[in-house]
C-alpha cells in the first residue's frame, strides 16, 4: 500500500508541483486548498481554508476516515504582500500571518496524532527571504522566519516521539504567487519616492526569471526518502552560497548588499 502525503497550497504553484511529483513518484497524496487546481491532476483533493479551524478540522477528519495512516505533511500554503511596513494595515498582515503561520500551525496539530502513529514526517515550505529580510516584503520575511522556528521547535518537541521535520528554503521562483501578492495602495509618495515601486518591480522580474517549481519538489521527494532529515534546506546552488555568505561576511556588509539590491 502506498504511503499518503498531504499536500497543502496543492492548487497551484510549489504545492501543486509536489503534489504532482509525489503522485508520479508512487506516493497516495491528498491536496489540500481553498480551490481545486485549475490544471489536470490525478491525485486526491479535499477543498479547505487553512486560515479556518472549523475547516481545517472538517478536511482532516474526511482525509482520516479514508486513508488511516498519514506518512508525511507538506505545508506549502502561503501568501505574500508587500509594501513599506508603515503603509501595511494591520488587518492584511494579521490575514497573511493566519495563513503562512498559524494555517500552518493548525493542520500540522491536527495531524500530529496520526503523524505521531507511523513515525512520520513534516517539511514546511519556508524562504530564503526568511533568513535575508527583503525591504519591502516585511511582513513575508517575517512569516518565513517564523516558520523556521515552528520547524526548529517541533524537531525538539518531536524527536522522541519519531517525527521528523525539516524546512525548505526556496529562492526566486516562477509561480503565480507573483501576480498574487497584495501590493501596498501606497507605490510612490514624498516619503518613500518610488523606491517600493521599484524594489517590487526588481523582486518580481527575479520571480519570473526564477527557478521552475519542480525543483522545490524534487528537493522535497529527497527529504521523503533520506533517512534523516536535516533541519533545513536552501533550493539551488546560488541561495545555498548566499545563505552561506550571510554567515561568513558581516551583517553590515551583507545589509548593504540587500539595500542595494532591493532597498535603494
Amino acid at each position: 500500500m502506498s504511503k499518503t502525503v498531504v499536500v497543502s497550497g496543492a492548487s497551484s504553484g510549489i504545492g501543486f508541483a509536489i503534489a504532482l511529483r509525489l503522485h508520479a513518484a508512487g506516493y497516495r497524496v491528498v491536496g489540500l486548498s481553498r480551490t481545486l487546481p485549475k490544471k489536470a491532476y490525478a491525485f486526491a483533493y479535499v477543498t479547505a481554508d487553512i486560515a479556518d479551524e472549523a475547516s481545517v478540522h472538517a478536511a482532516v477528519t474526511r482525509i482520516l476516515g479514508e486513508d488511516k495512516s498519514i506518512f508525511a505533511l507538506i505545508n506549502c500554503a502561503g501568501m505574500g504582500i508587500s509594501g513599506a511596513a508603515e503603509y501595511t494595515d494591520l488587518a492584511q498582515a494579521k490575514r497573511m500571518f493566519d495563513v503562512n503561520l498559524f494555517g500552518t500551525f493548525t493542520l500540522t496539530k491536527a495531524f500530529l496524532p496520526a503523524l505521531r502513529a507511523e513515525h512520520g514526517r513534516i517539511i514546511n515550505i519556508s524562504s530564503v527571504a526568511a533568513k535575508l529580510a527583503i525591504p519591502f516584503q516585511a511582513f513575508y520575511s517575517m512569516s518565513k522566519a517564523a516558520i523556521d522556528v515552528f520547524t526548529e521547535t517541533l524537531r525538539l518537541e518531536l524527536r522522541p516521539l519519531g517525527v521528523q521535520v525539516a524546512s525548505v528554503l526556496p529562492g526566486d521562483t516562477a509561480t503565480s504567487f507573483t501576480q498574487n501578492r497584495e501590493k501596498s495602495p501606497i507605490e510612490v509618495d514624498a516619503v518613500y519616492g518610488d523606491r517600493i515601486q521599484r524594489s517590487v518591480a526588481r523582486m518580481e522580474a527575479d520571480e519570473r526569471q526564477g527557478m521552475a517549481p519542480d525543483s522545490v519538489a524534487k528537493v522535497c521527494q529527497k527529504l521523503l526518502q533520506r533517512r534523516r532529515m536535516p533541519i533545513s534546506v536552501a533550493v539551488g546552488f546560488q541561495y545555498k552560497l548566499f545563505l552561506a555568505l550571510k554567515w561568513l561576511l558581516p551583517k553590515r556588509l551583507v545589509e548593504s548588499v540587500l539595500y542595494m539590491m532591493y532597498g535603494k
